[in-house]
């Protein structure tokens, strides 16, 4: 080709950003993100020091692989509606702490808790999306390396909830473990199309509900919410942050509670839940002719019933969420609660709640942040307990002695809407692993730490009968 013609030659366009609206749920985690709740965090503590070259590349070759990731939320001033923009070419970089700089951070917060649980519980309050509302776009997802004594380092990962829900986290983590763990080259990746919002992908007619029915279920939320009992609140006054415990039991109480679980046909939300409720009403030191009221809401991972059906690889927000009320009194036993809180979850599953009372529940959770004063003494408080169906389960590998992973935790914020405790739970090499997080100072540190260890008496002492 002459230079002459290869002048004339039409100019190459650059690749276009694309762009989506937000669905129902999404938007919720939009409005709920703001003000605390939403910021999901995942942490891996490595006992090796990370090639920031290599990391670098894994990170962008996850975003290419699913775009959402590589997404930015731009709220429209105009229409009030958030959307979705993706660019072309990933642009995530990592945010680097050494030492002194991680060691500024720590000083301020709590010494009698690990360096490790700390930098977790940072991550929680880091709120990049607290002034949606501008003409900014901010990205879904942000990573930074912190420097700990001993050869140790944080990789934290801060994604939007809307973008990433626990089996998004989950996924991210093992596609980053492999890609690194293998030198990247040599792991293929296949860019994933950029799906759309949950309700796009419910069956037909499963989330069908009459008018007056949802009237009725919408009423029935209201007026219930004002004769749900909670663990008392310390501080409704102060700015919140997230904090968190960890319910830890070895392999042998595991596989104790699971049998049991087993031979009832129950899952293991329904015995956390169990054991959850009777420690917040021990706490109450009333009578135990007394009856109270509290909430579950129990998170389904909708992926495998959806139209079409979506692996666990599929990142984005695909879960739904069930509210129970439970009248819970003195002396309960523990298996026979953990029967009846299960049961009533999966019924109300069997009947597509999780389907027909998500755009209800999407409502009610926008009018609670706009109309604090709604829920008890303005805490935003939604239900007690927040527990998933199913528990993650994890088993070590090579990969994980290869970059020196010792150890992980991925959780949620809960310190703006949502309940006083969201229980992650985890199945790791056999043993239970919960991160349990709670709204600080509306609830103590103390407090709380004295409700775990409530629930796990609870669950050792009813599994042994």
């Amino acid at each position: 080709m002459s230079d002459q013609e290869s002048s004339n030659a039409p100019p190459v366009e650059a690749a276009e950003p694309k762009i989506r609206p937000v669905g129902g749920t999404e938007y919720s985690w939009c409005k709920a993100v703001p003000c605390g709740t939403g910021i999901t965090v995942l942490a891996l503590l490595l006992s090796k020091p990370p090639k920031i070259p290599l990391l670098q590349n894994a990170i962008h070759k996850l975003q290419i692989a699913h775009p959402i990731l590589n997404s930015q939320l731009h709220f429209d001033l105009t229409s009030s509606a958030f959307s979705y923009i993706t660019p072309p070419t990933p642009q995530l970089q990592i945010q680097l702490f050494d030492l002194p700089s991680t060691a500024q951070i720590l000083q301020s917060l709590c010494p009698s808790v690990s360096p490790y649980q700390l930098l977790l519980e940072h991550e929680l309050k880091t709120n990049s999306w607290q002034n949606l509302d501008s003409s900014l776009d901010t990205a879904v997802f942000f990573a930074s390396l912190y420097t700990l004594e001993n050869e140790r380092w944080v990789l934290a990962f801060r994604l939007h909830t809307s973008a990433c829900d626990r089996t998004s986290m989950a996924a991210l983590r093992r596609g980053l473990l492999e890609t690194i763990g293998w030198e990247a080259a040599a792991v293929e990746r296949v860019e994933m199309e950029f799906g759309l919002g949950i309700e796009n992908y419910i069956p037909s007619g499963k989330s069908n509900k009459p008018f007056w029915a949802r009237g009725v279920d919408m009423l029935g939320y209201s007026l219930n919410s004002f004769r749900l009992a909670n663990l008392s609140f310390k501080d409704t006054e102060s700015p919140r942050a997230s904090q968190v415990e960890r319910l830890c039991l070895n392999s042998e109480d595991t596989d104790m509670i699971l049998s049991g679980c087993k031979s009832r046909n129950i899952k293991l939300c329904g015995l956390l839940a169990a054991a959850g409720l009777i420690a917040a009403r021990s706490f109450k030191g009333i009578p135990d002719d007394q009856w109270e009221k509290y909430a579950v809401t129990t998170l389904v991972d909708c992926r495998s019933v959806l139209d079409p059906v979506f692996s666990n690889h599929h990142i984005g927000f695909y879960h739904s969420a069930i509210l129970n009320t439970h009248d819970i009194k003195g002396g309960e036993d523990l298996w026979e609660l953990a029967t009846r809180t299960y049961t009533s979850f999966a019924n109300a599953k069997n009947n597509n709640k999780h389907f027909s009372d998500m755009a209800d529940l999407n409502f009610l959770m926008c009018r609670a942040i706009e109309n604090p004063g709604l829920t008890p003494s303005a805490s935003l408080r939604t239900s007690l307990l927040s527990v998933f169906e199913d528990p993650m389960i994890e088993q070590s590998n090579e990969l994980h002695q290869v970059i020196g992973l010792e150890d992980f935790i991925g959780c949620g914020s809960v310190h703006g809407v949502g309940p006083s405790m969201a229980l992650f739970d985890t199945i790791r090499d056999g043993e239970l692993d919960c991160a349990c997080v709670y709204p600080s100072p509306l609830h103590s540190r103390e407090q709380m730490q004295e409700f775990v260890n409530e629930m796990k008496r609870v669950l050792l002492d009813g599994s042994t009968d």
